[in-house]
Protein backbone atom coordinates (compact mmCIF):
# COMPACT_ATOMS: atom_id res chain seq x y z
CA UNK A 1 0.00 0.00 0.00
CA UNK A 2 1.46 3.55 -1.16
CA UNK A 3 1.60 6.27 2.02
CA UNK A 4 0.49 9.52 1.27
CA UNK A 5 3.95 11.44 0.94
CA UNK A 6 5.33 8.13 -1.41
CA UNK A 7 1.99 9.54 -3.31
CA UNK A 8 3.03 12.79 -3.25
CA UNK A 9 6.92 12.21 -4.09
CA UNK A 10 5.13 10.51 -7.28
CA UNK A 11 3.28 12.97 -8.18
CA UNK A 12 5.99 15.57 -7.90
CA UNK A 13 8.46 13.54 -9.56
CA UNK A 14 6.09 13.19 -12.39
CA UNK A 15 5.07 17.06 -12.74
CA UNK A 16 8.96 17.94 -12.15
CA UNK A 17 10.89 15.51 -14.04
CA UNK A 18 14.54 16.25 -14.39
CA UNK A 19 14.10 19.91 -13.34
CA UNK A 20 15.15 18.10 -9.52
CA UNK A 21 18.41 18.05 -8.46
CA UNK A 22 17.49 16.67 -5.24
CA UNK A 23 14.58 14.78 -3.76
CA UNK A 24 14.65 14.44 -0.25
CA UNK A 25 12.17 12.22 1.64
CA UNK A 26 13.20 12.22 5.52
CA UNK A 27 11.25 12.47 9.24
CA UNK A 28 7.86 12.59 7.33
CA UNK A 29 8.52 15.77 4.84
CA UNK A 30 9.65 15.53 1.21
CA UNK A 31 12.40 18.45 0.08
CA UNK A 32 12.85 19.48 -3.55
CA UNK A 33 16.02 21.39 -4.37
CA UNK A 34 15.53 23.03 -7.94
CA UNK A 35 18.21 25.49 -10.24
CA UNK A 36 17.59 29.28 -9.74
CA UNK A 37 17.02 28.94 -13.40
CA UNK A 38 13.77 26.78 -13.11
CA UNK A 39 12.94 27.84 -10.12
CA UNK A 40 9.63 30.14 -11.22
CA UNK A 41 8.25 28.03 -13.64
CA UNK A 42 9.31 25.28 -11.20
CA UNK A 43 6.75 27.08 -8.48
CA UNK A 44 3.88 27.82 -11.05
CA UNK A 45 3.98 24.14 -11.97
CA UNK A 46 3.56 23.07 -8.49
CA UNK A 47 0.79 25.39 -8.05
CA UNK A 48 -1.56 25.12 -11.00
CA UNK A 49 -0.90 21.47 -12.02
CA UNK A 50 -3.69 19.30 -10.41
CA UNK A 51 -1.71 16.36 -8.93
CA UNK A 52 0.34 19.00 -6.67
CA UNK A 53 -2.49 21.84 -6.55
CA UNK A 54 0.13 23.97 -4.17
CA UNK A 55 -2.17 27.24 -4.03
CA UNK A 56 -0.96 28.13 -0.81
CA UNK A 57 2.69 29.30 0.01
CA UNK A 58 3.02 29.43 3.85
CA UNK A 59 6.61 30.14 4.35
CA UNK A 60 9.47 31.07 2.77
CA UNK A 61 12.91 32.12 4.51
CA UNK A 62 16.58 32.20 3.77
CA UNK A 63 19.64 29.96 5.00
CA UNK A 64 23.12 31.17 5.17
CA UNK A 65 25.00 27.28 4.77
CA UNK A 66 28.56 29.02 5.19
CA UNK A 67 29.03 26.94 8.87
CA UNK A 68 26.83 24.08 8.29
CA UNK A 69 27.92 21.01 9.30
CA UNK A 70 30.64 22.86 11.38
CA UNK A 71 31.96 24.31 8.24
CA UNK A 72 32.48 21.02 6.38
CA UNK A 73 29.58 22.50 3.90
CA UNK A 74 31.31 22.78 0.31
CA UNK A 75 27.62 24.29 -1.46
CA UNK A 76 26.49 27.29 -2.33
CA UNK A 77 26.25 29.97 0.67
CA UNK A 78 22.86 31.15 0.41
CA UNK A 79 19.67 29.43 -0.27
CA UNK A 80 15.85 30.28 0.00
CA UNK A 81 13.40 27.66 1.61
CA UNK A 82 9.52 27.75 0.69
CA UNK A 83 7.17 25.54 2.59
CA UNK A 84 4.14 24.97 0.29
CA UNK A 85 0.55 23.60 1.20
CA UNK A 86 -2.28 21.86 -0.69
CA UNK A 87 -5.56 21.94 0.97
CA UNK A 88 -7.21 20.14 -1.77
CA UNK A 89 -4.63 17.58 -1.18
CA UNK A 90 -4.04 17.97 1.97
CA UNK A 91 -0.01 18.02 1.99
CA UNK A 92 3.12 20.12 2.55
CA UNK A 93 5.91 20.42 0.60
CA UNK A 94 9.42 22.05 0.80
CA UNK A 95 11.29 23.80 -2.10
CA UNK A 96 14.68 24.88 -1.48
CA UNK A 97 16.78 27.08 -4.45
CA UNK A 98 20.44 28.20 -3.82
CA UNK A 99 21.85 31.28 -4.72
CA UNK A 100 24.52 30.80 -7.58
CA UNK A 101 26.39 33.52 -6.57
CA UNK A 102 27.79 33.32 -3.08
CA UNK A 103 28.66 37.64 -3.00
CA UNK A 104 25.71 38.38 -4.42
CA UNK A 105 23.28 35.92 -3.98
CA UNK A 106 20.00 36.52 -6.32
CA UNK A 107 16.99 34.65 -6.32
CA UNK A 108 13.60 34.87 -8.41
CA UNK A 109 10.54 36.70 -6.65
CA UNK A 110 7.78 34.35 -6.15
CA UNK A 111 5.55 37.33 -5.40
CA UNK A 112 3.66 37.17 -8.94
CA UNK A 113 3.05 33.52 -8.35
CA UNK A 114 2.05 33.66 -4.28
CA UNK A 115 1.18 37.37 -3.10
CA UNK A 116 2.13 36.33 0.45
CA UNK A 117 5.61 36.20 -0.82
CA UNK A 118 6.31 39.73 0.10
CA UNK A 119 6.66 40.07 3.42
CA UNK A 120 9.12 36.87 3.44
CA UNK A 121 10.92 38.03 1.02
CA UNK A 122 11.36 41.56 2.64
CA UNK A 123 12.77 39.29 5.78
CA UNK A 124 14.94 37.32 4.12
CA UNK A 125 16.74 40.29 2.52
CA UNK A 126 16.74 42.25 5.81
CA UNK A 127 18.17 39.10 7.67
CA UNK A 128 20.55 37.54 5.30
CA UNK A 129 21.36 40.21 2.19
CA UNK A 130 19.40 37.79 -0.13
CA UNK A 131 17.75 39.88 -3.54
CA UNK A 132 15.10 38.57 -4.76
CA UNK A 133 14.65 39.53 -8.51
CA UNK A 134 11.46 41.18 -9.41
CA UNK A 135 10.44 42.21 -6.22
CA UNK A 136 8.57 45.53 -6.82
CA UNK A 137 9.32 46.74 -2.91
CA UNK A 138 12.02 45.26 -1.44
CA UNK A 139 13.40 47.39 1.41
CA UNK A 140 14.05 46.29 4.93
CA UNK A 141 11.37 45.03 7.17
CA UNK A 142 12.89 44.45 11.01
CA UNK A 143 16.09 46.27 11.33
CA UNK A 144 16.51 50.20 10.93
CA UNK A 145 16.52 52.18 7.46
CA UNK A 146 20.65 53.14 8.60
CA UNK A 147 21.35 49.63 9.60
CA UNK A 148 24.15 48.80 7.93
CA UNK A 149 24.79 44.76 7.19
CA UNK A 150 22.43 41.43 7.68
CA UNK A 151 22.50 40.21 10.97
CA UNK A 152 21.40 36.68 10.40
CA UNK A 153 24.43 36.09 8.27
CA UNK A 154 27.06 33.52 9.72
CA UNK A 155 29.92 36.40 9.60
CA UNK A 156 27.84 38.83 11.56
CA UNK A 157 29.57 40.32 14.41
CA UNK A 158 28.11 38.89 17.50
CA UNK A 159 27.66 42.16 19.40
CA UNK A 160 26.91 44.42 16.23
CA UNK A 161 28.45 47.76 14.96
CA UNK A 162 26.51 50.18 16.56
CA UNK A 163 23.33 50.63 19.24
CA UNK A 164 20.87 53.23 19.56
CA UNK A 165 18.88 54.94 21.98
CA UNK A 166 17.02 57.65 23.12
CA UNK A 167 18.63 61.03 24.27
CA UNK A 168 16.37 62.64 26.60
CA UNK A 169 18.25 65.84 26.02
CA UNK A 170 18.73 65.69 22.46
CA UNK A 171 14.86 64.54 22.44
CA UNK A 172 15.36 61.90 19.44
CA UNK A 173 17.39 58.93 18.67
CA UNK A 174 20.75 58.77 18.74
CA UNK A 175 23.24 55.75 17.77
CA UNK A 176 26.42 54.86 19.16
CA UNK A 177 28.98 52.69 19.23
CA UNK A 178 27.90 48.92 21.03
CA UNK A 179 28.78 49.06 24.50
CA UNK A 180 28.62 45.90 26.25
CA UNK A 181 30.10 45.05 29.60
CA UNK A 182 30.65 41.69 29.98
CA UNK A 183 29.79 40.27 33.07
CA UNK A 184 28.89 37.08 35.12
CA UNK A 185 25.87 35.91 36.38
CA UNK A 186 25.68 33.82 39.05
CA UNK A 187 22.04 32.43 39.33
CA UNK A 188 20.64 31.97 42.99
CA UNK A 189 18.63 28.88 43.78
CA UNK A 190 16.29 29.17 46.29
CA UNK A 191 14.53 26.12 48.01
CA UNK A 192 12.02 25.43 50.47
CA UNK A 193 12.72 22.78 53.13
CA UNK A 194 9.28 21.05 51.91
CA UNK A 195 9.05 22.07 48.59
CA UNK A 196 7.11 20.01 46.26
CA UNK A 197 5.84 17.67 48.97
CA UNK A 198 2.65 17.50 50.10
Amino acid sequence: MTTKLEKLEIAVKAVLGDRIIELKNALGELTVVVSPLEYLQVMRDLRDHPDTHFEELIDLCGVDYSAYGDGAWEGARFAAVSHLLSVKNNCRLRVRVFAADDEMPVIPSLVNIWNAANWYEREAFDLFGILFDGHNDLRRILTDYGFIGHPFRKDFPVSGYVEMRYDAEQKRVVYQPVTIEPRENTPRIIREENYGIK
